[in-house]
């Protein structure tokens, strides 16, 4: 699982590499295009292809935090203690998530081997400012193709990220569970304890 979250990221990295085309692209088109780019820029650079976890951290923080709706991820991964929080706790508990995630997938993503990641095509989009492109990572060697979602939403500097479904399951769904324990346990501030703790032991981490 850890693996497929990092073809995950190296597909949400390679889809807001390009931020300009965002704007002017539908979404699967965007997802597409983008992430043949970025494959062939990973397996042009000796440094990330050899697993260089300092560089993929780097190419995930520029690449993907200005483009991702961290703040709509952590609601949903929030739910109904998204409220209870204080507006400086909010801002928070959104650093933190978004430092989680990254530190999280930057070394599943050092694991990327040459897999196929094949995107659906949106039949209908119309006006809609909320979607979802579908992919599929064609693992080979026999491996059953995972599915991977991208829920997505149109913001006026472009399509952004705010959940994704691997395999059935969502990021978002999935910390939610362990958000609450957190909460119910410790309240806000146990929670942001917790995630900044986490966040600590993955920093050393290499």
């Amino acid at each position: 699982m850890k693996k497929i979250l990092g073809i995950m990221i190296l597909t949400i990295s390679s889809l807001l590499a390009f931020p300009a085309w965002s704007v002017e692209m539908a979404p699967d088109r965007l997802v597409d295009k983008t992430v043949k780019e970025v494959i062939e820029i990973i397996q042009k650079d000796e440094e990330l292809k050899n697993g260089n976890k300092d560089k993929m951290l780097d190419l995930i923080e520029t690449k993907i935090l200005p483009h991702f709706n961290f703040t709509r991820m952590t609601q949903l991964a929030m739910g109904q203690h998204w409220s209870k929080a204080e507006p400086g706790q909010q801002t928070k508990l959104v650093d933190e998530f978004r430092t989680l995630l990254v530190r999280t997938y930057s070394n599943a993503l050092t694991t990327y081997n040459h897999e196929t990641i094949k995107v659906n095509p949106i039949k209908q989009l119309g006006d809609s400012v909320e979607t979802t492109v579908r992919t599929v990572v064609v693992q080979g060697k026999g491996r059953e193709p995972v599915p991977i979602d991208y829920s997505m939403e149109k913001k006026p500097d472009g399509w952004k990220v705010y959940d994704v479904t691997v395999g059935g399951v969502s990021l978002v769904t999935n910390y939610r569970g362990s958000f609450n324990s957190q909460v119910r346990k410790g309240g806000v501030e146990g929670l942001l304890k917790a995630l900044a703790d986490k966040n600590k032991s993955l920093e050393g981490k290499k």
